[in-house]
């Protein structure tokens, strides 16, 4: 009885774990955001698709709110946006998302992350080439009845790719599209579950199951670190 209740313990903490680190990951998405533009949602996309990844999610109202006046307030410097480079073990090319107020603890803790789990951070540029930046919207499948007649029609507003996953769609556009896709479904007052930019690589690396392990002990001690935003690779 006493490992059955630890276990549950251990899964409600592991569960809270990864929630914090969502509000987190999110709030420094929305306070990017104001920096960037304005605090008013119906004047600043970028907000409005932060807000609506922190609804996914079921981020209190409250902390949304505190994150959009941290980031209108005078006494708060906010974060900068910064990619870190490099290499896992076996060739496996990666790119560090981050978001921080202090670039300089960042580097060294992403540094540490490499050293440690024998990966190497490499110069800015040297991996990133090896990459193309993508809109990613997530769609629920029921609002789209018609997935031919859908895309035919949204291609017109850059859509790359329409893929079909369990019950959603994923539409995929090019960087330079992902204006015009996010203001095309707000138009069609098409749901929109959730919303990103993603580094998707040109080719990939099929590795055997060992392989993927040592390589998915980095992206793991790197995604602990609080400063990381998200984690990109090459391996297939």
């Amino acid at each position: 009885m006493g490992r059955i209740f630890e276990k549950r313990k251990y899964k409600m903490f592991a569960r809270f774990a990864r929630m914090s680190k969502a509000f987190n990951r999110i709030g420094r998405e929305i306070e990017i955001a104001v920096k960037a533009g304005t605090a008013e949602p119906k004047l600043n996309p970028r907000l409005r698709m932060a807000i609506q990844n922190a609804r996914s999610v079921n981020m209190p109202k409250d902390r949304i709110d505190a994150a959009i006046k941290r980031a209108v307030s005078k006494d708060t410097a906010g974060y900068v946006e910064v990619i870190y480079e490099g290499y896992a073990p076996h060739g496996i090319a990666i790119l560090v998302e981050c978001a921080t107020d202090n670039p300089t603890r960042t580097v060294a803790t992403v540094r540490h992350a490499f050293s440690r789990h024998n990966g190497t951070l490499g110069a800015s540029g040297s991996i990133a080439f090896m990459f193309e930046r993508k809109g990613v919207f997530r769609i629920a499948a029921s609002h789209i009845p018609n997935p031919d007649e859908f895309e035919l029609e949204m291609i017109d507003h850059g859509l790359d790719e329409l893929v079909h996953a369990d019950e959603d769609f994923f539409i995929y556009t090019s960087f330079h599209d992902f204006g015009k896709m996010a203001k095309a479904l707000e138009e069609k007052r098409i749901e929109v579950t959730n919303t990103e930019l993603q580094y998707t690589p040109t080719t990939t690396k099929e590795l055997s199951e060992a392989e993927e392990k040592e390589v998915q002990e980095l992206i793991d001690a790197l995604e602990e670190d609080d400063d990381v935003q998200s984690v990109f690779t090459s391996m297939a």
